[in-house]
């Protein structure tokens, strides 16, 4: 009945500290283009991230990326705030 007990308690301990370090972060990637006169200037879009603060980095950042087309070039860089 002891070790019943235990094993429970070790349980709700452990759901409610995984679920503590999951929380919403935002992630905020801001647009720019160069090459050619006339592009449109820079935006920002934000998105949520729902994970640990780690996992939510590691996706925010996996956003950035550079594109280049007939010397058009379009740079995505993405933090999380």
């Amino acid at each position: 009945m002891k070790l019943r007990l235990v094993i429970l308690g070790s349980a709700i301990c452990a759901a409610a500290f995984l679920t503590s370090c999951t929380r919403e972060y935002t992630c905020r990637c801001t647009w720019s283009h160069s090459g050619a006169p006339g592009l449109p200037q820079g935006e920002v879009k934000e998105y949520p991230i729902t994970d640990t603060k780690k996992g939510a980095e590691s996706k925010c950042k996996n956003g950035s990326h550079r594109y280049e087309e007939q010397g058009i070039v379009t740079e995505e860089n993405c933090v999380l705030f």
